[in-house]
């Protein structure tokens, strides 16, 4: 349970429904990884993954995440402690990226 929901991940931790992410849920794992402080750029970054997966079926490349949002991939990466991958794609609840089309 996270945030009153009910979350089903894989055995890496990414969500194994895309469907069951939400802001609250977003937040706890946030804070859950590190982060303090959920920033105005943690949300445009989380938004765009949303976003371009939905739109897409796949995470984007980071130059597209980087065009995306309009911030250099060393800041986005900072944003993150995970990382992108095990920070920013997880907290936006997209699968796994060894699942994704």
């Amino acid at each position: 349970m996270i945030a009153s929901q009910e979350i089903a991940f894989d055995d890496e931790g990414f969500f194994e429904d895309f469907e069951s992410w939400s802001e609250a849920v977003f937040e706890a794992l946030a804070h859950e990884s590190g982060i303090a402080v959920i920033t105005d750029p943690h949300r445009q970054v989380v938004r765009f993954l949303r976003e371009f997966y939905a739109y897409n079926g796949r995470a984007p490349l980071n130059n597209q995440l980087r065009q995306g949002t309009g911030i250099r991939l060393l800041e986005l990466e900072g944003l993150f402690p995970e990382g992108l991958k095990q920070g920013a794609r997880r907290l936006a609840g997209l699968p796994n990226p060894k699942t994704c089309n």
